[in-house]
């Protein structure tokens, strides 16, 4: 799964480079795909439940799953950008969030807080704790600063298929849920709003966006929980020689 991850984190932030004021959706994807498929791994999205793209590239209020396509990046728009990769049966799933040119403060402390809320949720995702608490780190965090948290989609487990149970929350109590173990292997991913929580789906059947049009963030790591503690799995190579060819 690090082999896997690691061409996800590359891919990330090949994507993050490319966007500029002009380019498509469609021409990131395109770029991507070629990517992942140079280093040996295949598209995880691609054709799952019939999606039509090798990333999920959302932008501003679309919250997750924006099918790549003919929409033309703009100076000052959020992109959030969700790649999964399989590679020798196993997957890799992050996403990140980003602003394009110069972006409104407000935005930017949204990016700020769904990428701490990340890190505080990868701090809670430790042997002896709970599910619960993974997620309790996520919104407590979150509502401190004013923002909504999506309650509908969830983070999940990983490996030899992408979304795995059990379903990792970005809400919960402390102390309930799963006792987490070693061995465990979680997607976590925060999706956080400027407003209120509540989402929708287009007419496309897979953009999600939030109801009241405000804007969103995304952040995701696999992470591995081993008795010495977490890995986090989605890193670029240079980080992790794992990955190396």
């Amino acid at each position: 799964m690090r082999h896997s991850s690691g061409i996800v984190a590359e891919s990330l932030q090949l994507l993050k480079g490319m966007a500029r004021p002009g380019i498509t959706t469609r021409e990131m994807d395109q770029a991507a795909e070629a990517f992942i498929r140079d280093k040996g791994g295949e598209p995880s999205f691609l054709g799952y439940h019939g999606y039509p793209a090798s990333t999920c590239i959302s932008v501003n209020e679309e919250v997750v799953h924006g099918i790549p396509g003919d929409r033309v990046i703009e100076e000052g728009d959020i992109v959030g950008v969700d790649i999964g990769v399989v590679k020798n049966g196993y997957h890799g799933d992050a996403a990140l969030s980003f602003g394009v040119g110069e972006i409104t403060p407000e935005a930017r402390r949204l990016l700020e807080v769904t990428e701490q809320s990340l890190n505080r949720a990868i701090e809670a995702f430790r042997v002896g704790n709970h599910l619960g608490d993974i997620g309790h780190a996520v919104q407590s965090l979150a509502e401190e600063n004013g923002y909504g948290v999506v309650r509908s989609l969830v983070g999940h487990g990983i490996g030899e298929a992408m979304h795995e149970d059990p379903q990792v929350p970005n809400y919960g109590k402390p102390g309930t849920g799963l006792k987490l173990r070693p061995g465990l292997v979680f997607a976590i991913e925060p999706m956080l709003t400027l407003g209120g929580w509540d989402v929708k789906t287009l007419a496309d059947q897979w953009t999600i966006v939030t109801r009241d049009g405000s804007l969103a963030a995304h952040f995701e790591h696999t992470i591995a929980l081993t008795g010495s503690g977490t890995e986090i799995l989605s890193v670029v190579p240079e980080k992790n020689p794992a990955t190396a060819d």
